[in-house]
């Protein structure tokens, strides 16, 4: 799990987490040489990123890092396949119209265009990577026959037609009381699979270890062919093979450099998985990767996390490369070290706690390379593997992405943040304790918040007992394992700060504003909340505000026509924070769908729509767009005469438009159609 995805994922303004929630941590901007912004359009932001600790590898860490990226990148079109299946036809006709066109470049129409490709570029696709609506160009369909015709390609039919109408609006569709699987237009299911036809179709897989559930339906795409259900593995010689075959080229190279003996067979047991498309070999990798901790280069590889599947049975294809970074994580350390401890002194039902906490392990890590759902839009923190029977068993590893963390803050300053704060306490709370609030909310999310509580005997996977409510569920819950800590002197006692009561209400000054206010300028008026993260910060948000009214524990303020959130009483907010925090890990432990439905639906879907009105509207004085994302840094080898690597040197792109151009060129290993 991740935070954006994280941590994944956000605004300027605290925004403050999710597993994969592709989050921005706020903080002031800093000065550097380094050129940290790329370029700004509609409603996003390119940045770049460093790569701390990589000049002082060995060459044979270097060629890890190498061969891993070129791993990730080589399955980089898996993904645009996964979110819709028209993604790689338009896309690959938008960007030979970009390449060939000779004709006026002035005009509003172009610039329409230019927008609308880059866009798409960075969603992997026709939906927006975040709220999953359809991307709408500003541009008419004659415009664009005319450049296909100009540029002599090639786009017909429903390829292009789409990009115009009104079907498949929505990449995921996460709805009450609808087909989701039949009204989603994300490429797991054909068209015609419905939500019946997914719960029959994996109601009859059985795992051969109960205790121990295969991930049925992770790497497949399920199809309804003359009324029959099938499976179309992910696999060489399967769906998406050519790719596949790439990946498994790149990871064999990695393998024969890894750091250590257990590195090495991980990789392996992932080069199996992807040659066999076998579950159980998933499971085996998974355990084998998660023992790995020691050596400076990690990675995450693969069909991973279900969020895009409005049923949570799919896993997107993924790939972060990462350096550890030593400094950083000794002084993180000490939350997973003490994982046992908030686990004991949790506020939920001793029947849902673990009697043992194993296997934790908490990194800060400089990201070397992503792709495919990691990229652009990124994560903040990391969390995985994603089995709870692994968690349970052997273990986890949580990673803070350091260098993305770094590049946000440097690419951001505090004007957005002042406009919604409600007095100068609050401005300075976030800013001289917003950062480590921050940091330490991500910790303690992923490394205690995912690793916490345990499923009551007999209760079957979140995915099937909570169904669409299941990554909400999972990521409110982990944001109040968090919350709940943030605010206790136990953090000062392990010397993780110098002020406890004050990080935590800097801690929750940012989650309620942004919860109940901030987060909305990302939405259009009149819309619900759909995505899983901003849903869980609102139905978090919502509820203690409803709970806390009897005692004015967050107060509504209303000044010169504005609107503010006060924590009058913070006390009895880390006690509401408690209160629905044990409720939430009873819906999970028992498997209660009438209750998350509830609790969602009730507080975390429907928006105030005179106040989301009003939020826009303060927001329109700040130019700074609402989501950022990333280009990738370019390593690139030198060899000697004998064709040898003899050092692997990093650069920068020149632009957005160049390091998709170059891509398209470089990865574009499937067809059109898959």
């Amino acid at each position: 799990m991740k935070t954006n995805y994280f941590f994944s994922s956000l605004l300027i303004i605290s925004l403050l987490w999710s597993c994969t929630d592709k989050k921005e941590p706020v903080e002031k901007a800093k000065k550097e040489d380094f050129n940290y912004v790329v370029e700004q359009f509609a409603d996003l932001k390119i940045l770049r990123y460093k790569i701390p600790g990589f000049d002082e590898l060995t060459l044979k860490e270097k060629k890890l890092v190498y061969y891993l990226t070129q791993a990730g990148l080589a399955g980089r079109d898996i993904m645009w396949d996964q979110n819709y299946r028209h993604n790689l036809t338009i896309r690959k006709a938008l960007e030979n119209v970009y390449t060939h066109f000779k004709g006026d470049k002035t005009t509003d129409d172009w610039k329409a265009f230019e927008v609308y490709l880059k866009r798409v570029w960075f969603s992997n696709g026709i939906h927006h990577h975040y709220s999953n609506d359809k991307i709408k160009p500003e541009f008419s369909k004659d415009y664009l026959e005319n450049l296909l015709k100009e540029t002599n390609t090639t786009l017909t039919g429903e390829a292009l037609d789409v990009i115009f109408n009104d079907k498949d609006t929505k990449k995921v569709n996460l709805a009450k009381g609808v087909d989701n699987a039949l009204l989603s237009a994300v490429n797991f299911y054909s068209p015609n699979v419905t939500n019946a036809d997914v719960a029959s179709f994996y109601a009859k897989k059985k795992s051969p270890d109960p205790k121990r559930p295969l991930s049925y339906g992770l790497n497949s795409q399920l199809v309804k062919e003359n009324g029959v259900l099938k499976e179309r593995v992910y696999k060489s010689g399967g769906l998406y093979g050519a790719a596949i075959d790439q990946i498994i080229k790149w990871l064999e190279k990695a393998k024969g450099v890894a750091e250590n003996e257990a590195q090495g067979k991980a990789l392996g047991l992932l080069i199996d998985y992807y040659k066999t498309g076998d579950l159980q070999t998933w499971d085996d990798y998974n355990v084998a990767w998660t023992k790995v901790t020691d050596g400076n280069v990690d990675y995450i590889n693969s069909f991973i996390e279900v969020y895009n599947d409005p049923l949570g049975y799919r896993g997107s294809y993924e790939t972060i490369v990462q350096i550890n970074d030593f400094d950083m994580s000794k002084k993180m350390k000490v939350v997973s070290d003490n994982a046992q401890w908030f686990e004991d002194n949790s506020p939920i039902m001793d029947a849902h706690k673990k009697d043992s906490v194993v296997g934790v392990t908490y990194k800060v890590v400089s990201v070397a390379g992503e792709a495919g759902d990691s990229s652009p839009s990124t994560p903040i923190g990391v969390n995985l593997p994603n089995a709870n029977w692994i968690r349970a068993e052997v273990g986890s590893k949580s990673v803070s992405l350091g260098n993305i963390i770094d590049a946000y803050n440097n690419a951001k300053g505090t004007s957005r943040l002042k406009e919604f704060v409600n007095d100068s306490l609050e401005l300075e709370l976030e800013e001289k304790y917003g950062q480590l609030a921050d940091k330490l909310h991500t910790a303690l999310h992923e490394v205690i918040g995912h690793a916490s509580g345990r499923l009551n005997p007999g209760v079957g996977e979140t995915k099937e007992t909570l169904k669409n409510y299941a990554s909400t569920l999972e990521e409110g819950r982990a944001d109040l394992v968090g919350l709940y800590y943030l605010y206790d002197p136990k953090l000062q006692e392990l010397g993780l700060v110098d002020d406890w009561k004050k990080v935590g209400m800097a801690a929750y000054d940012g989650y309620i504003r942004n919860g109940l206010m901030t987060q909305l300028i990302r939405l259009n008026l009149g819309d619900d909340v759909e995505e899983a993260h901003m849903r869980n910060r609102q139905w978090v948000s919502a509820w203690v505000f409803e709970k806390g009214k009897a005692d004015n524990v967050i107060e509504k303020i209303t000044r010169n026509g504005k609107t503010y959130f006060n924590i009058n009483d913070y006390d009895k907010l880390h006690d509401l924070f408690g209160q629905l925090l044990r409720e939430t890990q009873r819906i999970k432990s028992e498997g209660d769908f009438a209750a998350v439905e509830k609790l969602v639906e009730g507080y975390g879907v429907k928006v105030d729509q005179k106040l989301h009105a009003e939020i826009l509207e303060r927001n329109k004085q700040f130019e700074s767009a609402p989501y950022s994302g990333f280009v990738n840094p370019v390593l690139v080898p030198e060899t000697n005469d004998a064709g040898e690597i003899t050092d692997i040197k990093v650069t920068q792109p020149k632009d957005f438009a160049t390091q998709m151009l170059n891509y398209a060129k470089t990865y574009s290993f499937l067809p059109e159609k898959n």
